[in-house]
């Protein structure tokens, strides 16, 4: 007869599917329940902070900001300690990760400035929304341009020549407002552009500068601020 004999067991084997899926749900076991136990662990408390990334941001003064507890241990939630490091003034993201056994690495992205900006203390960097940045300006900013005011209108244009044409960018010395628009001093040319002039048309006035430069036809001023045209103006006034 086919059919078992009473008392007898039934045996088969598990389909390599289900140790797949009873390997993972042990992973996610353990995932969930070896923090809480390890926190306890003295091997994994926090003896070291490294902090990635920094060009212009003091060390020391990045570490106080982040406000780190003590006896903190590797297993603690880094998510604090992440955030208080993305709302430091000049930071604009961070990521806080851990190295075993006891090393808390948190890496920041500090916001780039694109001017230098007059204040009551002397020049302060200042980022692409006329914010004046807490950086040092004898270590970060050296060779930026100067504008004439923290202004938001200033800052953003800088921040789009430097993104559409760096080598533009570099040859800049100062920026300011010429009425509702900004004037850039290029070399002691001046070349004139809407606040919100797109990367094509810096592009069309940084050609007409090299085509004229590169024939030999001195110019005082471009004027960019025309729809499908650049105002060549030369000689004096």
């Amino acid at each position: 007869s086919g059919w078992p004999r009473a008392g007898a067991v039934a045996r088969g084997r598990l389909k390599p599917g289900w140790y797949l899926v009873g390997g993972a749900a042990l992973l996610a076991g353990l995932w969930f329940a070896l923090p809480p136990l390890l926190r306890h662990l003295e091997f994994f408390r926090l003896r070291r902070v490294e902090i990635v990334g920094l060009h212009n941001l003091a060390p020391a003064a990045v570490l106080e900001g982040l406000r780190i507890p003590a006896g903190m241990n590797l297993f603690d939630d880094l998510g604090p300690v992440e955030q208080r490091a993305g709302r430091l003034p000049g930071v604009a993201s961070a990521e806080a990760s851990r190295r075993l056994p006891g090393a808390l690495i948190v890496r920041v992205w500090e916001i780039p400035p694109v001017a230098l900006v007059p204040t009551a203390s002397g020049l302060a960097p200042m980022d692409q929304h006329g914010r004046v940045l807490p950086f040092d300006p004898t270590v970060a900013a050296p060779d930026l341009p100067v504008a004439a005011a923290a202004d938001p209108l200033v800052a953003g244009l800088l921040g789009r020549v430097r993104e559409a044409e760096p080598s533009l960018y570099a040859r800049v010395s100062s920026a300011a407002r010429y009425q509702a628009d900004v004037v850039l001093d290029v070399e002691g040319q001046r070349f004139l552009f809407r606040p919100n002039a797109p990367a094509e048309v810096i592009r069309a006035v940084l050609a007409v500068a090299q085509d004229l430069e590169r024939k030999q036809r001195p110019f005082r001023e471009l004027d960019g601020r025309y729809a499908g045209q650049v105002v060549v103006r030369r000689g004096r006034g």
